[in-house]
C-alpha cells in the first residue's frame, strides 16, 4: 500500500509503540500479522545481506529512568537491495532486548549470513523486529534471491491478500491471493518461495514463477 513521506519515529518510540500494540493476555509473546516476502520488501525501508559480526546490549534511550534495553549488532554488510537514499553503509542494527517485544536473536561471529528487512528511524539508526522477514540467506529460494534486486521492488503496486479459509477470491485487479496458509497450514510454503505478484501494462497483478503462469489453484481459490 503506497505510504506518503514522514518522519521515522526513535527507537525508545518504538519500543513503546510495540508495548501498546502487545495484545492483551500476550505477556510474553509477539504477535505479527503474516506478509509475503515481497510485501515485507516493499514495506520495509531498508534490505540487506550481511553477516552478523559481534552483539551487545544498550540502552534504549539516552534517559536514565528508561530501564528498556536494545542489543546492537555489529554487522559486515554485504548487500544492500533497497534503502540506498536513506543510509549508504550499514555498520549495526537494533533490536529490542526484550522477546515480547519482538526482539531478535541472531547468530553472531558465525559464518550465517541473513536477509534483513527493517526500518531506517530518524536518527539515522537501523531497527529491525520479528515482524520484519528475517531469514537465513541459506533458506531462500534462488527466485527469492532475484526477486530482492528486481521483481519484488518494481511490483509493489500490487496487492497481496493471504487466504485463511474457502471461499477467498480476489477483490480487486492488482490483488494476488497468497495460498500456502490454505494449502500447506504453513506461511512461507512453495508459493512464498518460487513466486512474485507482478503487474502486468493494464494495471492487473497475476502470480508469476520467472516467465511461466502460476498453477492454475493458485489463481483463485473458491467454495467447492
Amino acid at each position: 500500500m503506497p505510504r506518503g513521506p514522514r518522519t521515522a519515529p526513535s527507537w525508545a518510540l518504538l519500543l513503546r509503540l510495540l508495548a501498546l500494540l502487545r495484545p492483551p493476555g500476550m505477556g510474553e509473546a509477539c504477535s505479527c500479522a503474516p506478509a509475503h516476502p515481497q510485501q515485507h520488501v516493499c514495506h520495509s525501508a531498508l534490505a540487506i545481506r550481511a553477516k552478523i559480526s559481534s552483539e551487545k546490549v544498550v540502552p534504549a534511550s539516552p534517559d536514565p529512568t528508561d530501564t528498556q534495553k536494545m542489543i546492537r549488532y555489529e554487522i559486515k554488510q554485504i548487500k544492500m537491495f533497497k534503502g540506498f537514499e536513506k543510509v549508504k553503509d550499514v555498520q549495526y542494527i537494533y533490536t529490542p532486548f526484550d522477546s515480547s517485544l519482538c526482539g531478535v536473536k541472531l547468530e553472531a561471529n558465525s559464518q550465517k549470513q541473513y536477509l534483513l528487512t527493517g526500518q531506517v528511524l530518524s536518527d539515522g539508526k537501523v531497527f529491525i523486529h520479528l515482524c520484519n522477514y528475517i531469514e537465513p540467506w541459506e533458506n531462500l529460494s534462488f527466485l527469492q534471491r532475484e526477486s530482492l534486486n528486481h521483481h519484488y521492488h518494481l511490483n509493489c503496486g500490487c496487492q497481496i491478500t493471504t487466504c485463511y479459509t474457502v471461499p477467498c477470491t480476489i477483490s480487486a485487479p492488482n490483488e494476488c491471493l497468497w495460498t500456502d496458509w490454505l494449502l500447506e497450514r504453513k506461511l512461507y510454503g512453495y508459493q512464498a518461495q518460487h513466486y512474485v505478484c507482478m503487474k502486468h501494462v493494464d494495471g492487473t497483478c497475476s502470480w508469476y514463477q520467472g516467465h511461466l503462469l502460476l498453477r492454475k489453484e493458485f489463481v483463485d481459490i473458491i467454495q467447492p
